[in-house]
């Protein structure tokens, strides 16, 4: 492309969210960087308008079938966007969980060691050469038939699913089986096949409560008309399921968190006895590679599988440089201690967005914008110039790469620098700066210039003194050996150490049965929900409140309507075109299915006839529409609402949308509601607080919002942990245990605890350097 729009990425007029008609001129080819505080709006620019567009413009090129599905999503508001090229999002969203997604599928690394295996590994006398696939747990051709591939077995037994056998059939002493209609049908079917469903389940012959809990078959029988409570049930044609076979297939096929969550309860996993948690069929373990089978080595960390022999012939050495190159991105993010059968589930979204980003460097792609969204989250700041390295690289290979970040250290390392404001919600969505870094320093509206060019004053403070400790360990865990920490009370203690260093372990050991910690209280980044049903006002239990309201206004009255009228949540108010989502799944061929308004009730999430009643001129769609700012003044003369939504307020989530579906939600807003739901309730008795990376996905103004709000809790008489990364905020902690030095087998020590000035002298420490810098300022 020629002409005056070549060089740049040229946004007119965007109104994606908040942002108010966004004009900006980012260049291409260089990095850029947009922040600005949580809630301004740069995700939306970045996102919802620049990858969106880019992404709605490849759909338009391909078949009329998808394209036909493709405007159902429809297009970010934005007047224009010129000299754009193809996007690749990096996000930090993961898909659905599955065990059989793993460090190796991510990276492509497993398809590199596969190839090794199939054409230079060492094959039995005699044996057939395998072709790739026949290495991998999840192809026909290779998955162990035992456990298909997943290296588990599960099974229960007869106590795990009749917990109390005095019961009887009828009185419910198969628990494992379900509750309301479905669980009575099942006990009528073993009555009409004629087992004796009123005896205690003790007393039924050791045959009979074999074949009920664990048979295969299933007998299709006729169950006979019952005269219950003034009604007649006509026969039908029921089929038996077994309480196993029931619990196996509701485990594997249920798309139910809950339902899956119960099913869970009842069943035991083991290795699997064929092959032994390998995952592979015996062909494919005979076969080694400098006397490794491919399932040993794909469970070494990926830094010792970088040192694997390059053998003696011409296609060893080509296969060995490959896997060799592609591991080498992965090193310098900083994730050498992963081994490639690590299931995706226990990932962190900063390491699978690391992941994908060391995955693209070989990829060799020119021409392209990657947008990624703060891939520093959880990365030491030892391992900042890494990434700021691979990310020169991917702009040197002929790329745009357009980063959404609050890390103080990307911004300075930018080419470019985006800085959306001034606050969050209505009071941002505006483009107070683009250019060079340095030109911010010029713009005093912005709260980002305040912390990049140090005019952030640190508040002097005393550390306060503990009150008594607890012991955690010995810990013997994952890559921890006997190690045992002491967490003073009373205090603010920060975690630290490089990625992998065991962290998350140690704080994972602590728990309410050790002396001195009475109540404990885990804040994590998982979300509040998994589908757009789910939401802020459901979550905090806003919602009931909301509901009440609407219930006891004279419109709802005059027409009968109680609280569950108002509810998306049941039949009766909802829409029944979405089921009260708001939202109707798109399936796309070949592509992932995406969520897109309700053709009905365009995002309402109710009927025509439930938004008839309104509170004070507001129909309950347009209240949660409201942010929480909005609400918080809405409804200031509701003292339960009032509550709720000042313990929000105070956590710097006033520009959120009380209706806001969780899956819009980032982990570290997901991570401060569950605050906020915690605050709420005042807890009077010793409580000790565990949080893994607090501030992942905030701007340093909003650490100083979070920072208060621990320290508000400690000055109570509560203890508060935190696993952090950001130096600010350890150095404003009471104590620090870091361990270390390195991740992996290199970790999994103490390498220093003492006070934030104590450890900052620390000999042997990766993190005291860091940290020394935010407590001595460096001249």
């Amino acid at each position: 492309m020629s002409g005056p729009n070549a060089s740049y990425v040229r946004v007119r007029g965007a109104r994606e969210h908040n942002l108010k008609g966004v004009d900006v001129d980012i260049p291409r080819d260089v990095l850029a960087v947009f922040t600005g505080v949580s809630g301004s709006g740069k995700s939306s620019l970045a996102f919802g308008t620049i990858y969106a567009e880019a992404q709605r413009r490849y759909f338009e090129s391909v078949a009329p079938y998808a394209r036909r599905l493709i405007h159902q999503v429809g297009a970010p508001k934005v007047a224009e966007i010129t000299g754009l090229p193809p996007a690749v999002a990096l996000q930090q969203r993961r898909a659905a969980p599955t065990s059989r997604s793993s460090v190796g599928t991510i990276t492509n690394l497993s398809n590199s060691l596969r190839m090794l295996f199939s054409r230079a590994g060492h094959y039995p006398p005699g044996a057939e050469r395998l072709d790739s696939d026949a290495f991998s747990p999840n192809t026909a051709a290779g998955a162990c038939p035992e456990c298909h591939g997943l290296g588990r077995v599960h099974h229960t037994t007869e106590e795990a699913l009749v917990p109390d056998d005095s019961l009887s059939i009828r009185e419910g002493a198969i628990a494992a089986w379900p509750g309301a209609w479905q669980g009575k049908n099942l006990r009528d079917i073993l009555d009409a096949l004629g087992y004796d469903v009123r005896r205690p389940w003790r007393e039924l012959p050791a045959e009979q409560r074999e074949w009920i809990l664990f048979t295969d078959e299933q007998p299709v029988v006729t169950v006979q008309s019952v005269r219950e409570a003034h009604r007649i049930q006509r026969p039908y044609r029921g089929t038996y399921m077994s309480a196993r076979r029931y619990v196996l297939k509701t485990f594997s096929d249920t798309k139910s968190p809950t339902l899956r969550a119960k099913a869970e309860r009842f069943l035991e996993s083991a290795p699997c006895p064929a092959c032994g948690g390998s995952r592979l069929r015996p062909e494919a373990l005979a076969v080694t590679y400098a006397g490794h089978t491919i399932a040993e080595l794909a469970a070494l960390p990926l830094a010792e599988l970088a040192d694997l022999p390059a053998g003696t012939s011409s296609t060893a050495r080509v296969l060995t440089d490959d896997l060799r190159s592609r591991i080498e991105p992965v090193l310098e993010l900083g994730l050498g201690y992963l081994s490639l059968d690590r299931a995706t589930p226990t990932l962190s979204a900063g390491e699978l967005q690391r992941l994908r980003l060391a995955a693209q460097l070989p990829s060799g792609l020119f021409g392209v914008v990657y947008v990624l969204d703060e891939p520093s989250a959880g990365l030491h700041p030892a391992d900042t110039e890494a990434l700021l390295a691979v990310l020169d690289r991917l702009k040197t290979a002929g790329n745009s790469v357009f980063v959404v970040e609050h890390h103080l250290d990307v911004m300075r390392g930018a080419d470019w620098l985006v800085d959306v404001g001034p606050l969050a919600g209505e009071h941002g969505g505006s483009v107070l700066h683009s250019g060079p870094v340095a030109g911010l320093a010029e713009v005093a509206e912005s709260v980002t210039a305040r912390f990049l060019f140090g005019r952030s004053p640190t508040p002097a403070r005393h550390v306060r003194s503990p009150r008594g400790q607890v012991k955690v360990g010995p810990v013997t865990r994952h890559n921890m050996r006997g190690v045992t920490a002491e967490f003073p009370l009373g205090v603010l203690t920060a975690v630290t150490g490089v990625s992998g260093s065991g962290k998350s372990t140690l704080i994972g050991e602590i728990s309410e049965d050790l002396a001195g910690v009475g109540r404990l209280v885990s804040v994590d980044q998982k979300p509040i929900g998994r589908t757009p049903r789910s939401n802020l006002a459901t979550y905090t239990g806003l919602f009931d409140v909301v509901r009440k309201v609407f219930a006891a206004t004279d419109g709802a009255r005059e027409r009968g309507y109680g609280v569950g009228r108002f509810s998306f949540n049941v039949a009766g108010g909802r829409c029944e075109t979405c089921q009260g989502e708001g939202f109707v799944s798109v399936e796309l061929l070949f592509l992932p299915s995406t969520y897109t308004p309700c053709p009905e009730c365009r995002g309402a999430r109710y009927n025509s006839q439930t938004l008839q009643v309104s509170y004070r001129g507001r129909t309950i769609a347009q209240v949660l529409d409201l942010t929480v700012e909005a609400a918080a003044e809405f409804f200031e003369d509701v003292p339960a609402a009032a509550r709720s939504l000042g313990t929000l307020l105070e956590m710097g989530l006033g520009y959120l949308r009380l209706g806001q579906p969780a899956t819009e939600l980032s982990g570290g807003e997901a991570q401060r509601i569950k605050l906020a739901s915690e605050l709420r309730h005042g807890r009077r008795s010793h409580t000790l607080y565990v949080l893994d990376e607090p501030t992942t996905g905030l701007h340093p103004a909003d650490v100083e919002v979070l920072m208060h709000q621990l320290n508000a809790l400690v000055d109570a008489g509560h203890t508060v942990v935190v696993v952090e990364h950001d130096m600010a905020v350890v150095a404003g902690a009471d104590w620090v245990i870091d361990l270390g030095p390195g991740g992996g087998d290199a970790g999994g020590r103490i390498a220093a605890a003492g006070t934030p000035t104590e450890v900052a002298r620390a000999e042997g420490s990766v993190t005291g350097p860091y940290l020394a810098r935010m407590i001595t300022p460096v001249d």
